[in-house]
């Protein structure tokens, strides 16, 4: 059973720069059914920006975020409302966020907080990961997640031993924090690199809430464990 969350507004809005417009997807897919995502995410967030001087220019509710093929087909459709937008927020699981981070050329950033995937990792496979930490970082990383990119989970930039793009631990596998550092390069926005963040807490994945715990579906997700 899939367990995520919408983000507190004022982290939601401390992504933001003043006066920036803002275009929203949300996933109607594993997220709507926990009120993480939806229509219901669109207009909770809606109302945020609204209220506190960022106009949104559009919105797109998404079967699955993590059908890139799909959510690509249907960003084209919205282009003239994306295109006047200078980020894009994503209701969606992290593999959401990230594959959405892959269609498009601007700043993407997770409305969302996963806590759990229960026994699934996204309807669409693809290179996509979520570590489901509960603390989505995707904002300040371009879109690509340091925890499940890095050989080595690394939160705040790349080990020494990374050497022209390519990881220490696996020969051949690209790094991590190289990718990261050129996605953000390709936005502009390699700013984010010099924000400090407070540390992660690695246990906030384990706080899924009593009520979820209780739940018929949780119980069969941890029969197949």
């Amino acid at each position: 059973m899939l367990v995520a969350e919408l983000k507190p507004t004022e982290e939601i809005l401390g992504y933001l720069r003043p006066g920036e417009r803002v275009f929203i997807l949300s996933c109607n897919g594993c997220v709507a059914s926990v009120g993480a995502g939806g229509e219901k995410a669109i207009a909770d967030l809606r109302a945020v920006f609204s209220q506190n001087g960022h106009a949104v220019t559009g919105s797109l509710l998404a079967p699955f975020a993590c059908n890139k093929a799909l959510v690509g087909l249907r960003l084209l459709r919205e282009e003239p409302a994306l295109s006047q937008a200078h980020v894009l927020f994503v209701a969606a699981c992290g593999v959401g966020v990230q594959a959405v981070a892959q269609v498009v050329d601007k700043a993407v950033y997770p409305a969302t907080n996963t806590v759990t995937y229960g026994a699934f990792q996204g309807l669409w496979p693809g290179e996509e990961r979520c570590q489901r930490c509960g603390q989505c970082l995707l904002a300040y990383t371009g879109g690509i997640c340091p925890l499940t990119t890095c050989a080595k989970g690394l939160l705040h930039g790349p080990c020494g031993g990374s050497h022209e793009g390519e990881c220490e631990v696996e020969k051949g596998r690209p790094c991590g924090w190289q990718k990261i550092y050129d996605r953000l390069s390709k936005i502009g926005r390699l700013d984010l690199l010099h924000q400090c963040r407070t540390p992660h807490d690695r246990k906030a994945h384990l706080e899924v809430p009593g009520t979820r715990r209780r739940s018929t579906l949780w119980d069969l997700e941890r029969l197949e464990d």
